[in-house]
């Protein structure tokens, strides 16, 4: 099992371990010559620093015996390291360390789960689960709750071997529902404090780095000649720095973005930043390491990096960080490589193939922007400078240019779905390239990478409710998509949710048609998952809603559908009864077929109940009415329903009759398997009334028309 990540993609250190070295003495933003082409930081290895001590103590902990083994019983569940610090401080750079270095004794893989949102709330629980779930390959149905999910997630966890990573928890009530009961699993934990109410943890807690290791990443981001030269002032930078990781590479990325500054030039840089009196002593190196980021960047450029608090989930690219500065892609991309350069952002992956054809060829297509993300440390520190600087009409027009981005993707997105030469594929032809996806393939890896991103981008505006309109049409470009290149089954649970956003719109516009339809998309999806009396409660909903605006077509679904959840509860004359209703209006609105299937539907209530006698005439009605439409093969099956209740009834020469007269009408039909199907019940029927020899003709004939149609 390969590592997998939940929460929006892979985590990444918050400091203290760099994706890609800066490359020193790189221009600050804004200054790239004009033409000049962006290119993405140099790959390299992920570079740690310091925590040795840490690491060792760890380790440790791990060999250590537990509570439980002490007590002489192997445990139950599994071992809970808590790595505890200040955002900052390297806590998630250690973890991922510790993981490095333990994953040989977990053959099974990495799970990897981030507990808190980008705006500081905890991260939805059951939510987390499933996308754990389906990590593991372990699907669970749409809708179901919290406690079912986290009770199959450690089902599937159980007998396993794996490291699961809990980044960022905001207490023990996040972290204590996804604990495995395995004890060959390990749990490692990252918060800010204490995990209070589980047992047997001893928290590792991080202070700042030592002296060389702060200057080790000073000396990663600037180069080690100036440091070299001025040891006592990188000391002092160090110290002024706090120790702490996130301060240090936002310190290194400024002087390596300034190649004829000197560390005392940083210094006195750090120094002179003004910070508020009252600001807590603890987080005032990294504000002011962040306020002197900022306060360098040309205006644009830090009006862009406020804005990026407002991308869902947290996740970042070129195309949002366009709509949201209302900039071309091509200058939004320059300037979140630039953000990387200067430890402003984290990217998730490098630019590659991700067209799927394997030749390594790039096209400039909206697949081929790479994600990043804001370190959590850094994204309120952003949050709180984004009212000083940003007016209300202003956030909200940048959110709304978002929105209209994200639906124009994935409509581009739910094209490549389709055939080549449809119109969905033509209209797109039409859109500029950079909103087009360069294959199918192409368009579903953007999909999956952003499916997180995209659900909240929905969750998001639906809160904020003043963008409902727009919301709705992500919505539905949303759904669209998900069932164009997932299919139906496999994005039920997403589904779920977003019919959920589309009731609470509906439910606080006033919309009653749109209502009926959410519930009535919910109520399906709860039926499928034998959620019966939920989506009893729904369809009634529903049809109160389709009923008070005279909604003829949602009327008769929810009508039908009650009718359905009646059937699967076993209360057939309730059924009967709804069937019946829905069909006084199938017959008042001329709607023959789906008339004729009600009938159907009526008859087999009944004959599930033993009312023969009404299950005769219901099936009588189906097939008249399939007679009077044409439908041969209608009529045959509805013919051949007879002959089973009159069999069911006790009057098997009737049956005989009945079978044989439906047998002559699935031939006129051409329908093979309904041919077959009533040849071997008429041989059944045969050894019933003493006739072995026609009995052994008819089955014979019915097993060779199988072979020639099958399924």
């Amino acid at each position: 099992m390969t590592d997998q990540a939940v929460g929006g993609g892979p985590l990444l250190p918050e400091t203290g371990e760099a994706p890609a070295a800066p490359v020193p003495g790189k221009r600050a933003p804004g200054a790239r010559p004009e033409g000049a082409a962006a290119r993405p930081a140099p790959a390299a290895a992920p570079h740690f620093a310091g925590r040795r001590r840490e690491l060792k103590e760890l380790h440790a902990d791990i060999a250590r015996a537990g509570l439980d083994t002490l007590s002489g019983r192997k445990g139950t569940r599994s071992r809970v390291l808590l790595i505890a610090g200040r955002p900052g401080s390297g806590r998630t750079a250690l973890a991922e360390q510790l993981l490095r270095e333990r994953a040989a004794d977990h053959p099974d893989g990495v799970l990897r789960a981030t507990l808190t949102g980008p705006g500081g709330e905890p991260a939805d629980t059951a939510r987390t689960a499933r996308e754990l779930l389906t990590a593991l390959g372990a699907e669970a149905p749409p809708g179901a709750a919290e406690d079912e999910l986290t009770a199959q997630l450690r089902g599937a966890l159980a007998g396993r071997r794996v490291l699961l990573f809990l980044d960022d928890a905001p207490g023990a009530e996040q972290v204590e529902p996804l604990l495995p009961d395995a004890p060959d699993c390990l749990v490692v934990v990252v918060s800010q404090g204490p995990l209070t109410g589980i047992p047997d943890v001893r928290p590792c807690a991080l202070g700042g780095l030592d002296g060389a290791a702060g200057v080790e990443i000073l000396s990663r981001y600037a180069g080690p000649t100036r440091i070299t030269v001025d040891p006592r002032t990188a000391d002092s930078v160090v110290e002024e720095c706090g120790g702490q990781p996130a301060a240090l590479v936002l310190a290194g990325a400024w002087l390596a973005a300034r190649p004829m500054s000197s560390v005392a030039d940083l210094y006195r840089a750090l120094h002179d930043i003004a910070l508020p009196e009252d600001l807590p002593t603890g987080v005032r190196p990294l504000c002011r390491a962040f306020r002197l980021a900022h306060d360098a960047l040309p205006a644009p450029a830090a009006r862009i990096l406020r804005l990026l608090t407002l991308a869902p989930g947290g996740l970042v690219d070129a195309h949002i960080a366009s709509a949201l500065a209302g900039c071309s892609v091509a200058a939004a991309a320059t300037t979140l490589d630039d953000f990387a350069t200067l430890g402003l952002l984290r990217p998730l992956a490098a630019a590659r193939d991700e067209a799927g054809d394997g030749a390594g060829t790039r096209t400039p297509d909206a697949a081929m922007h790479p994600p990043y993300r804001l370190p959590g440390c850094l994204d309120p520190l952003l949050r709180a400078l984004l009212p000083e600087h940003e007016r209300p009409a202003e956030v909200q027009l940048a959110r709304a240019r978002m929105l209209e981005r994200t639906v124009r993707l994935l409509q581009s997105c739910r094209a490549m779905g389709e055939p080549a030469d449809s119109p969905a594929r033509q209209q797109v032809a039409g859109l500029p390239r950079s909103l087009r996806f360069a294959s199918k393939a192409a368009a579903a890896h953007w999909l999956h990478g952003r499916r997180g991103a995209l659900l909240d981008a929905a969750a998001m505006a639906v809160a904020d409710g003043e963008l409902d309109t727009l919301d709705r049409r992500l919505m539905a470009a949303l759904t669209r998509t998900l069932l164009a290149h997932r299919g139906a089954e496999a994005a039920a649970p997403d589904l779920y949710a977003l019919h959920g956003l589309v009731l609470r719109v509906a439910e606080r516009r006033g919309l009653a048609r749109e209502r009926a339809a959410a519930l009535l998309n919910l109520a399906d999806l709860d039926g499928r998952a034998s959620r019966t009396a939920q989506a009893l409660t729904r369809y009634r909903q529903a049809l109160e809603a389709a009923r008070s605006v005279s909604d003829p077509v949602a009327t008769g679904r929810a009508l039908e559908s009650l009718g359905c959840s009646y059937s699967e509860l076993g209360d057939w004359q309730r059924a009967a009864d709804w069937y019946g209703r829905a069909l006084e209006l199938r017959l008042a609105r001329g709607e023959g077929s789906d008339a004729a299937r009600l009938y159907g539907r009526i008859g087999g209530a009944h004959s599930c109940a033993g009312r023969w006698d009404e299950a005769l005439t219901s099936w009588r009605a189906a097939a008249r009415t399939f007679r009077r439409l044409g439908e041969v093969s209608g009529q045959a099956r509805a013919t051949g329903e007879m002959a089973r209740v009159r069999e069911y009834a006790g009057r098997p020469e009737e049956a005989l009759r009945t079978c044989l007269e439906a047998l002559d009408l699935a031939r006129k039909a051409e329908d093979g398997r309904l041919e077959a199907a009533l040849q071997l019940r008429i041989a059944d029927t045969l050894e019933r009334l003493g006739d072995p020899a026609a009995a052994r003709l008819h089955r014979s004939v019915g097993e060779r028309l199988l072979e020639d149609y099958p399924e």
